[in-house]
């Protein structure tokens, strides 16, 4: 009896295990088509084409412009250094950078740190001589920024993005349908015809992409680009916010899917993943902010026509503190 009774109990627990392992594989298979879907629904609603009489989604790759020619090189440390851009892309004109970040994230460590570099910073560009860091941009793309950063900062970013602002507001509605929550420091209004129109109201309110993309490039104030960048960094950490709750980690297959269409990128969709997996199960608790020059080491200066008024500084001194903030 005994020995029918030690059988009959492994035999249950060996259909309980059955139970379980049948339960995970049928969970994991679940949440890969509900991934697999929402990328592609993302990357449809993105593109905005369905074809096919039977229904098949037919999708385009959207090509990267600047993939070959950038030369960053991952060093497999362990921390991942992106050079975002946000840009103004306005018909056939040549894009304008409007947006210089360097964003580095750390999985081990839980850590990720933001750098904003003014956009009329006086560097020497390579090749090109002194003149406003974004013009680096106009001049050779993101690799000539790229060069730029390391010679002047000595900091090498590994990867770029590019955004520009139509796929801002398509990212921002998609994670955010309902709005960001934003307190507004001050009624912002700015009538730039068709392409920019701002018109906000002081105080804590939902803001839609349209809205949040106007708040985060006002600059219709004293401070100019210095109160601009801090609330460019003000945005990307309530974006952070979002995308960690738990609806945000459930819509990220679907914005990695709106991405595409929007950024230009040599990060492949492997490494995206990657990071976005790290991101959610080692999110950071803040994200560490600095904007160069800072206000300790800037200067107006007026530089002879094309260049115009610059920010000016102790490049040393810029260099530095760059450094140490990252490393």
């Amino acid at each position: 009896m005994t020995a029918k009774r030690s059988t009959r109990r492994r035999k249950r627990r060996l259909r309980k295990k059955r139970v379980f392992v049948a339960a995970l594989l049928l969970i994991f298979i679940t949440s890969i088509g509900y991934a697999g879907y929402e990328y592609m629904m993302g990357k449809q609603d993105s593109l905005g084409k369905v074809s096919g009489e039977d229904g098949e989604v037919q999708l385009e790759e959207m090509s990267s412009k600047y993939k070959e020619a950038f030369k960053g090189i991952d060093n497999h440390d362990g921390v991942t250094n992106v050079l975002l851009l946000g840009v103004d892309q306005r018909g056939s004109e040549t894009p304008r950078s409007d947006t210089i970040m360097i964003a580095q994230y750390d999985p081990e460590n839980e850590t990720a740190k933001l750098v904003s570099i003014m956009r009329d910073t006086y560097v020497n560009i390579p090749g090109h001589g002194y003149n406003k860091i974004n013009a680096a941009f106009a001049f050779g793309g993101p690799e000539l920024l790229r060069k730029t950063i390391v010679e002047n900062f000595g900091v090498k970013p590994e990867y770029y993005a590019i955004i520009d602002f139509n796929g801002f507001t398509h990212i921002v509605n998609t994670l955010a349908p309902n709005g960001v929550k934003v307190d507004i420091e001050k009624d912002m209004h700015y009538n730039g015809g068709k392409d920019t129109n701002i018109d906000l109201k002081a105080g804590t309110q939902r803001l839609n992409g349209d809205e949040l993309l106007g708040y985060a490039r006002y600059r219709g104030d004293a401070r100019g680009d210095f109160a601009r960048v801090e609330r460019q960094q003000k945005v990307i950490k309530l974006l952070k916010d979002e995308l960690l709750s738990f609806s945000g980690v459930l819509k990220a297959p679907r914005l990695i899917g709106t991405l595409q269409p929007y950024v230009d990128t040599n990060l492949g969709t492997s490494k995206i993943l990657s990071l976005g997996k790290d991101f959610i199960l080692n999110p950071p608790k803040d994200i560490e902010t600095l904007s160069i020059p800072t206000d300790d080491n800037v200067r107006n200066q007026r530089k002879p026509y094309p260049v115009g008024l610059v920010l000016a500084h102790d490049e040393q001194e810029t260099a530095q503190t760059i450094q140490e903030f990252l490393e």
